[in-house]
């Protein structure tokens, strides 16, 4: 009798069947508002450059330069004020608020309880939820934000797949406690400077430097997860 070489499909599609859990958490980031400034070594370069191609540019006649130059000429003139790059939350070191490091892409953590630590002791982290019955990870991933922002409309998931994982080994203080994986996806802030944060004690928006104080263990993975 010839045994068959097909395997049997796997009830969940592209999870394993195992006891093994996972956690899905969310990279909630605030795009930067304003142009970075230029480094100084850039600036450089690029006045360089200007100059250069000045000495080449090629030359028209001051007749047609006469006549382009007369060209939109109004009685309006408008006055354009740029508005400040320093922010009243950026003086006062306010971490709550999203009208800070303007020029920054900024990150959310909250501080609550969370899968894998002990429940007396709130930990600083990001928007997770360990998988359940939800039909893919991208849909955990989803409720975890959903639950600690109330509403995903001004929120844009960037792709079904994680950016990265990560093996969190069991905590010593939890006995019979097993190790899980962690799947990162990433969110964006849409079209809004606010959002109502709850299902937390605190929270925080933190550029990629300052998260790394958060998370001095784990500095050298979320600086290679996190390009900015």
């Amino acid at each position: 009798m010839k045994m068959s070489l097909i395997r049997p499909l796997l009830t969940k599609r592209g999870f394993s069947t195992s006891s093994e859990k996972m956690v899905a958490a969310v990279l909630f980031e605030r795009l930067p508002v304003v142009i970075p400034k230029i480094d100084p070594i850039v600036y450089a370069f690029q006045e360089f450059s200007f100059r250069w191609r000045q000495q080449y540019q090629r030359r028209y006649p001051d007749e047609f330069l006469d006549r382009s130059d007369a060209r939109g000429k109004g009685d309006y003139q408008i006055d354009y004020v740029p508005a400040p790059r320093v922010t009243e939350a950026d003086k006062n070191n306010d971490r709550r608020s999203l009208q800070r490091a303007l020029d920054r892409r900024l990150y959310l953590l909250i501080y609550g309880n969370v899968y894998g630590a002990p429940s007396e002791k709130p930990v600083w982290h990001f928007p997770e939820k360990l998988y359940e019955s939800e039909e893919t990870m991208r849909k955990c991933a989803e409720s975890a934000l959903k639950s600690v922002i109330g509403d995903l409309s001004n929120t844009y998931f960037v792709g079904n797949a994680p950016m990265a994982h990560m093996v969190v080994q069991p905590n010593k203080d939890l006995s019979g406690s097993t190790s899980f994986k962690k799947f990162f996806f990433k969110s964006q802030v849409i079209a809004t400077s606010k959002f109502n944060i709850g299902k937390c004690e605190d929270f925080v928006w933190v550029t990629k430097d300052e998260l790394m104080e958060y998370f001095p263990e784990q500095a050298e993975f979320f600086n290679k997860m996190i390009i900015s």
